[in-house]
């Protein structure tokens, strides 16, 4: 008989998305953690329209499918229930139940989520800013026939903040690197800034998340008709790595472009498609890319911005939301702004039109963004303190460290006993 205590973990295993990239980390972290003592099963589930079958594209990981379910749906109730994913969606499935999430990118959470929140024993938000707004939010309930409050929507539970910590033997710098790595030895451009994340949804220049809109208009209006100036590489999607997406990505550049008054425009390379952890530290090292800008309106954590951050080149981003909690600001160009209402187009279920998020200082990243390439060595010399820093609080032992204190101090599962009692001898009468 197995008297293990039981354990389901429902994530996004096998999909190529952030969420993804953390439901894989929390899975191996609790495998290496609790393998021995829990019995330890995982529910793979989708992620929206991203591609499916990242463990099969990458070996490294295929010993999670060891631990998948034998069946789509769970047929008991495990000790403990573990959910990567949008609060929205949180179950009370288990005999203790923890929500781990990313959270939220703007000012307010919807209601849904803090609902869902409420619903669990523990909440692990990746980021202060996360728990920060989740905590923040709270809506008065109103019954949807008589139209009157039934009380507040506010999360009370518990929470922690249990980061998304870096694998260190991955990303990290080297100079072995093959200069002939994507094409980049054809270019004529020997300094380019990179963008890496994707880019979702159609808002005008200057409101989608990301902000790559704007990112691109600034950077052609900084080095148009300049004789020496740099390259912009843009590895980016909107939802997957098809042909049909590509040429999306490559219509919107255009469509920027015509909005620059000049014919003498600095260049733009889009790299599109799937890559490996491996091959995407190569990039990072690669000897043109110098530096990484995000112009982002908001994080939950920024998981590329601390991937990059390790290889000891310069960042420029935004000084706003999830990042900031690994970003230090005397080592990062972390740019100014104000808080502004989420636009009507970038708006939905998730990102209320009554939330804000950030708008950046343009004036400030376009000086920003033309001095990291003016006077490169400054800036790179403190990249080397802010990749120190990140490696020692902010790398997946770190991360696993810190794990542990929080697996260590969930309740012990109660099991039931068999109740024996003793044989008596029958009184004669």
């Amino acid at each position: 008989m197995n008297n293990k205590p039981t354990c389901v973990f429902y994530g996004p295993f096998d999909t190529y998305a952030g969420y993804s990239a953390r439901s894989r980390d929390i899975a191996k972290a609790l495998i290496e953690l609790k393998g021995d003592e829990w019995d330890i099963k995982l529910m793979p589930c989708r992620w929206g329209n991203t591609p499916h079958g990242f463990l099969d594209d990458n070996p490294e990981w295929i010993f999670l499918k060891e631990y998948f379910l034998s069946t789509p749906q769970l047929t008991y109730k495990p000790d403990y229930w573990f959910m990567c994913t949008i609060p929205g969606e949180f179950q009370a499935l288990g005999g203790t139940n923890i929500g781990i999430t990313a959270g939220i990118e703007s000012t307010i959470a919807p209601a849904d989520w803090v609902e869902g929140c409420q619903r669990m024993d523990l909440v692990l938000g990746s980021s202060k800013h996360t728990i920060d707004v989740l905590r923040s939010s709270k809506f008065n309930k109103m019954d949807k026939n008589t139209n009157q409050p039934m009380g507040l929507i506010e999360w009370t539970k518990p929470s922690d903040i249990l980061f998304e910590g870096v694998r260190t033997d991955v990303y990290k710098p080297t100079d072995s690197i093959d200069k002939t790595e994507f094409n980049l030895d054809t270019i004529p451009e020997s300094f380019c800034y990179l963008f890496n994340s994707m880019w979702v949804g159609n808002a005008p220049i200057g409101e989608d998340r990301k902000n790559v809109g704007l990112l691109i208009k600034l950077f052609l209006e900084i080095f148009k008709n300049k004789t020496n100036r740099p390259a912009l590489i843009l590895k980016t999607s909107t939802v997957s790595a098809s042909y049909t997406d590509r040429e999306e990505i490559l219509k919107r550049i255009e469509s920027i472009k015509q909005t620059v008054k000049g014919t003498n425009l600095p260049n733009i390379y889009l790299l599109h498609g799937e890559f490996t952890d491996e091959e995407i530290n190569k990039l990072y090292n690669h000897p043109k890319v110098k530096a990484m800008v995000n112009l982002t309106k908001g994080e939950g954590y920024g998981r590329t911005l601390c991937e990059f951050s390790n290889i000891n080149k310069p960042i420029i981003t935004t000084n706003w939301s999830g990042h900031t909690d690994f970003l230090k600001p005397e080592f990062t160009a972390m740019l100014g702004g104000t808080l502004t209402q989420i636009h009507q187009a970038a708006a939905n279920n998730m990102l209320l039109k009554e939330a804000s998020w950030f708008n950046v200082d343009v004036q400030q990243a376009s000086s920003v963004i033309l001095d990291v390439f003016e006077n490169y060595k400054k800036y790179a010399e403190l990249a080397k303190r802010q990749g120190y820093h990140s490696r020692n609080n902010f790398s997946y032992d770190a991360m696993k460290t810190k794990f542990t204190s929080i697996l260590d101090a969930l309740p012990k599962p109660v099991k039931a006993v068999q109740l024996v009692l003793p044989t008596l001898k029958k009184i004669e009468q």
